[in-house]
């Protein structure tokens, strides 16, 4: 029985071989402009413009009718979704399995609780159980407890678009701008953004990030990446970890439009298992 794996798009993927796939977009909204993160997004143009932007800006999550379309008329759909501390799109994507289980019972949708390169991973992990032969039910047990062994860090260098809808004050980013202070931290256990320190320039946030990895019990597991136009950054990571894993899952990829959205222009973010 086909299985088809569902996300909304702050998983940053689009596509993935091999598999029955559907990437379900959110939308950034400013005043006069809106940027739908799916596949015709120009990212480097969206955050340009958002740099440029003063007044509110936000993310909007998909509605029932587009996680319906997604789920199918038929067959077993397991769906990921941004945090609920962050987004409604969970809350949404719960409404219409509760509309579709009228059709078809086996629908699972999970909290990530985290945002991108962590739920790349949830997506991987479910994707290769499914290789392998699972079915749904033994899928959904897997996920439960893979999620409790995968983590979220994440270093901005701008915290503007935090500022402009609201999550921090403008006085805060506006000091940490003109410092260079990059702010590091992590999704929590409740699926909020957790703060856990300040560092003053490139080479502190990696050794900072490297030393919260190995907190929180990375030992040489899969990592992936993300990064909003810092790929010298990503890839100064990729090869630390490297030298000190050198048989570690390790990728490094853009970030699409809703976590650029929140990484902003510099900004890193990291999954990893534990």
């Amino acid at each position: 029985n086909q299985v088809r794996l569902v996300a909304d798009s702050s998983c940053d993927l689009l596509t993935l071989s091999g598999t029955d796939f559907v990437s379900v977009p959110l939308t950034i909204r400013t005043e006069t402009e809106e940027f739908r993160d799916d596949a015709t997004l120009d990212v480097d143009e969206m955050v340009r413009a958002l740099r440029d932007t003063n007044g509110r800006s936000y993310s909007a999550c998909p509605n029932v009718a587009d996680w319906e379309e997604a789920f199918g008329e038929r067959g077993d759909v397991i769906a990921f979704t941004i945090t609920s501390g962050l987004s409604g799109s969970y809350g949404v994507a719960c409404a219409a399995k509760e509309s579709c289980e009228e059709h078809d019972p086996s629908r699972q949708v999970f909290d990530s609780l985290s945002a991108g390169p962590e739920i790349a991973l949830l997506i991987e992990k479910a994707a290769a159980e499914l290789r392998a032969g699972a079915d749904f039910d033994a899928v959904c047990n897997v996920l439960k407890s893979y999620q409790s062994q995968t983590h979220l860090l994440f270093a901005l260098e701008s915290m503007h678009n935090l500022a402009q809808n609201g999550r921090i004050s403008k006085l805060t980013a506006a000091v940490a701008g003109i410092l260079g202070i990059r702010a590091v931290g992590q999704a929590s256990a409740e699926g909020t953004l957790e703060m856990l320190g300040k560092c003053r320039g490139a080479r502190r946030t990696l050794e900072f990030l490297l030393l919260e990895m190995e907190r929180l019990g990375y030992r040489g597991g899969r990592v992936r990446i993300g990064h909003c136009q810092n790929e010298m950054l990503a890839q100064e990571l990729c090869s630390e970890l490297l030298h000190l894993f050198p048989q570690a899952d390790i990728k490094s990829y853009p970030l699409r439009g809703l976590c650029s959205y929140y990484a902003e222009r510099g900004g890193l973010m990291l999954g990893f298992e534990a």
